[in-house]
């Protein structure tokens, strides 16, 4: 341990300025710098010995600094709920919104009761895949692919592509793969 706290700490510092120069935000940065050192404690004797110890510290900080902006990418810009003003939030619906809603509807009515109950629970009541299973007593994959199925079909209704049912008896459409 007294190995580690001889390397490391000196180091702190720069991690810091490195971090703050990658995520731009002080807090974030020091965020980052709190999960770089919880990972090297954690794997400090993973580290190859003849390793610069330097480089792979910083390695560990470049890989969630990474991480850290790839998922703030997906997930957009944050802004808090207070700094919203209400009227960006919400309005009143416009007749194409309400004509688009009842659409919507009518095209859920016309799903099989298996993809409109598993899309109305995870899609509108926003239940997780796990949760879904659980409140319909069916696996979680099971979960998975009548959403897919229902989605496509939906997205297929919502097109104007017709969606044809197949026949009872018939056997199933085969396509050919290249």
């Amino acid at each position: 341990m007294k190995d580690l706290l001889a390397q490391v700490e000196p180091m702190v510092p720069a991690l810091r300025r490195y971090a703050r120069a990658l995520v731009r935000d002080a807090d974030l940065a020091d965020d980052l710098v709190q999960d770089c050192l919880e990972r090297v404690v954690k794997r400090w004797d993973q580290r190859r010995r003849d390793e610069d110890t330097r480089q792979w510290v910083f390695s560990i900080a470049h890989n969630l600094a990474v991480d850290c902006i790839r998922q703030q990418s997906r997930r957009g810009v944050h802004v808090a709920i207070e700094d919203i003003e209400e009227r960006e939030m919400a309005g009143p619906a416009t007749q194409e919104d309400r004509i688009r809603g009842n659409e919507v509807l009518r095209f859920l009515e016309a799903l099989p009761p298996e993809q409109r109950s598993v899309i109305l629970l995870v899609s509108v009541e926003d239940m997780s895949y796990a949760e879904a299973a659980r409140t319909l007593g069916i696996p979680v994959g099971t979960v998975m692919s009548r959403l897919a199925r229902g989605r496509e079909r939906l997205s297929r209704l919502m097109d104007g592509v017709p969606v044809q049912r197949p026949e009872a008896g018939s056997p199933p459409a085969l396509r050919r793969l290249k």
